[in-house]
């Protein structure tokens, strides 16, 4: 089983008596913030009731954009992350919010469009030039637009290249504030390019006739993480909990179960776990 490793001697003093007066009992409960697209892909579904059958403890979700999610922990409305900004990850943990950042599982994102494909971006392997052609013919490209991780790796990849989107706002580039399900209803219902991850899109029911157009560069792919919140900054964090579930998710039973999960006879996310 993974085991937490702590900065200082002190913290590792202090957190072992916390754990000691907060034993995991049954029917315990552990408030975990996720993304949208882990939460819309159904993997939730299929892996929390496993690790309660196991351990006794009752996870629940608040399915968010992963910036939010982190705002949400800071305030300390979270016992555990599940998000998938790496960046953002480590400075939760820098500034003490977190106890470690664990690489848990990945997929990718893609870009999906119109089988018609008027900016002719299909089969490019490059999303940089994608998005240029895109904005060189003024063609609509629906963003969420919410600060979640996957409009991070969208402002990325926009960043990489001369185009500055958002001075496009309400034209050819349009923000949703929304989740991955939302956001690409609109954009399908626009006849617009979106970038999604591959496990939303594999889920979502209504694609009409949009189909993925453009993967495979490696600034595409999305690794998720988990993160314990640190209970020396909110006491009333259930942080032994927290350690039962990236225990299980780390080990073989859960990077086995993860891998287990299928979509139309697709694995929807890669487990990458790394053993201590």
């Amino acid at each position: 089983m993974a085991r937490f490793v702590f900065r200082s001697l002190l913290q590792r003093a202090v957190l072992v008596a916390f754990f000691a007066s907060n034993a995991v009992s049954a029917g315990d409960v552990i408030l975990m913030q996720s993304t949208t697209s882990v939460q819309n892909s159904g993997l939730f579904d299929y892996l929390l009731p496993l690790f309660q059958d196991e351990t006794g403890i009752e996870v629940r979700v608040v399915a968010v954009g992963t910036g939010q999610a982190l705002r949400n922990a800071v305030r300390g409305d979270a016992d555990l992350l599940f998000v998938h900004s790496k960046e953002a990850e480590e400075d939760f943990v820098a500034r003490g919010f977190g106890l470690a950042r664990y690489e848990v599982m990945y997929n990718d994102f893609i870009i999906v469009g119109p089988s018609s494909d008027p900016a002719k971006i299909g089969g490019l392997s490059d999303v940089t030039e994608a998005l240029r052609k895109i904005s060189d013919q003024r063609e609509i490209f629906v963003s969420r637009g919410d600060d979640s991780g996957t409009h991070r790796v969208e402002m990325t990849l926009w960043g990489s290249t001369d185009i500055r989107p958002e001075r496009a706002s309400g034209a050819w580039y349009r923000e949703t504030g929304s989740g991955m399900g939302a956001t690409l209803n609109i954009a399908i219902g626009m006849g617009a390019y979106v970038l999604t991850d591959r496990a939303s899109w594999i889920a979502f029911g209504s694609k009409r006739d949009h189909i993925p157009l453009v993967e495979g560069d490696p600034r595409l792919m999305n690794q998720y993480s988990v993160i314990a919140v640190n209970p020396l900054k909110h006491a009333h964090v259930n942080v032994h909990g927290a350690r039962q579930f990236i225990d299980w998710i780390l080990s073989g039973a859960g990077q086995r179960a993860i891998a287990a999960y299928t979509m139309d006879g697709r694995q929807l996310f890669v487990p990458n776990a790394r053993p201590d």
